[in-house]
């Protein structure tokens, strides 16, 4: 367990008093009032609330009528129209045309990757954490973002001063000298950067964007944690022996690789950030991309913020659960949703769709495992299956809904993700991007272990009690 997760662990524990008195009371009661629209409206109004961006702005009706139906030939048409319809009933929905996006499966792909990228950036890089760190495959990171700044590449890194609360300090001053411009969201001390501070509200989001050509987003932070890759993801041929093999795996999490206009969207969302923080150091422009539309992927970009209410990923999968015909696969670090969306994906099981869930067997975070179990005797008595991964700590943040509806990003179904953090998540429409998350789902079901309802009813008295507590204080993780 390295130092930066360490102080997650103690950052969940003082943010809970804040959060219930910041936060808590507001968010339960506003979210008892959220809940899916009414069916017909969401028919009657979708065409008129889609609007469609490409990389130059807005598009024709025409353009964006044969971007959908490009999407619908994919397979599972009537699907989508049926989730593109309850995702424009909630409100004007904005989608991004000519995109194409590729999953990468826990962390050794991932750093490939974003290092590959930014080791071609032409003019900007930016980059947004939770957590970095100041060792192993984060210095790594680092010392390539010092080799791009002594290029004249313009790189600008923003981390959460309470994620990264366990990184030396000399790091961060490291990449300042070397020409990074560095900001520290919302700092602990209240006087290093005066009006921006607040224990509370934290920025949960992970993200490279690199020029205008291609992005990262999804759960994995700058963390060691990532330097193998887990059972899960195929990395090894057989589960671990023991106990002490299975600490030596990798953390089990998702990103996704994005290229066409939603880099631009993601780069002006991070833009927006820093000038709101005050953080020091212009970020100019990034040029034209050099590829205008590298795919046909139709996807919606979905930024949390608090200061704008409830994250709109928790509203979106919600409705989608409510509107599902055929099947719900999450995959979920940290379960801990409030009764509404438990009764949505009972209610789901309850009409005939396939609700499964992988949640952690093993985690950093304990009291959120209990708070997820405790919900666990009332969705198997509904139907929904239950596994737990245990090879590896499981830290993915995806959901696939009727495999026409793909979310990747950051949030996690908690309320600290729900009303306290800024997160960020990518959802991806059609079939067959939903098709790689299924097939994704299916690899991490097999290295999990189903829940069976008769044998959870004989737990013990010891974890009743635990489950309980974590259930009494669950509005508050």
């Amino acid at each position: 367990m390295t130092q930066s997760h360490g102080w997650r662990r103690f950052s969940r524990v003082w943010g809970l008093a804040a959060l219930c008195l910041l936060a808590g009371t507001v968010a339960c009661g506003s979210l008892a009032e959220q809940g899916p629209s009414p069916e017909p409206l969401a028919r009657r109004q979708a065409a008129e609330r889609i609007t469609m961006q490409g990389r130059d702005g807005p598009v024709s009706a025409a353009v964006a009528a044969r971007d959908l139906a490009r999407v619908r030939a994919e397979g599972n048409g009537a699907l989508l129209e049926r989730h593109l319809g309850v995702l424009a009933a909630t409100g004007e929905t904005q989608l991004l045309r000519g995109n194409s996006a590729r999953l990468l499966i826990d962390g050794p792909a991932t750093f490939a990757a974003m290092k590959a990228a930014i080791a071609s950036a032409r003019h900007r890089v930016l980059v947004e954490f939770y957590i970095v760190e100041d060792e192993g495959v984060a210095a790594e990171v680092g010392d390539l973002l010092l080799r791009k700044a002594a290029e004249g590449v313009v790189v600008a890194l923003m981390y959460d001063s309470v994620g990264s609360l366990g990184t030396d300090g000399a790091f961060f001053e490291r990449l300042r000298q070397g020409g990074v411009a560095v900001c520290a969201f919302n700092p602990i001390n209240p006087l290093a950067r005066p009006g921006h501070w607040g224990l509370v509200e934290r920025n949960h989001r992970k993200l490279v964007a690199v020029d205008s050509d291609v992005a990262f987003t999804g759960g994995i932070n700058l963390s060691n944690v990532y330097a193998k890759g887990s059972f899960g993801s195929g990395s090894r041929s057989r589960p671990p022996a023991d106990a002490a093999e299975a600490d030596t795996q990798g953390w089990r999490d998702t990103q996704v690789e994005l290229r066409g206009p939603v880099v631009s969207a993601l780069s002006l969302m991070f833009r927006e950030s820093w000038m709101k923080q005050g953080c020091e150091g212009s970020l100019p422009p990034a040029p034209p991309p050099q590829v205008a539309s590298p795919g046909q992927r139709v996807v919606k970009l979905v930024a949390g913020d608090p200061r704008q209410g409830i994250n709109p990923s928790y509203t979106h999968l919600l409705h989608a659960i409510g509107a599902a015909e055929r099947s719900v696969q999450l995959t979920m670090a940290y379960f801990a949703p409030g009764s509404e969306f438990v009764q949505a994906l009972c209610d789901a099981a309850k009409r005939g769709v396939a609700v499964s869930l992988v949640l952690p067997g093993r985690s950093d975070v304990k009291l959120v495992l209990h708070a997820a179990r405790a919900r666990y005797a009332q969705l198997l008595e509904a139907g929904v299956q239950i596994h737990e991964m245990t090879q590896s700590v499981m830290h993915a943040k995806t959901a696939v809904v009727d495999g026409v509806y793909s979310s990747v990003g950051s949030s996690n179904l908690d309320w600290r993700s729900i009303v306290g953090n800024h997160e960020v998540d990518v959802i991806v429409l059609g079939d067959d991007f939903g098709q790689q998350m299924q097939a994704l789902f299916a690899r991490d079901l097999a290295v999990s272990r189903r829940i069976e309802a008769a044998e959870w009813s004989r737990r013990g008295v010891g974890q009743r009690l635990l489950q309980g507590f974590g259930r009494l204080v669950e509005p508050l993780l």
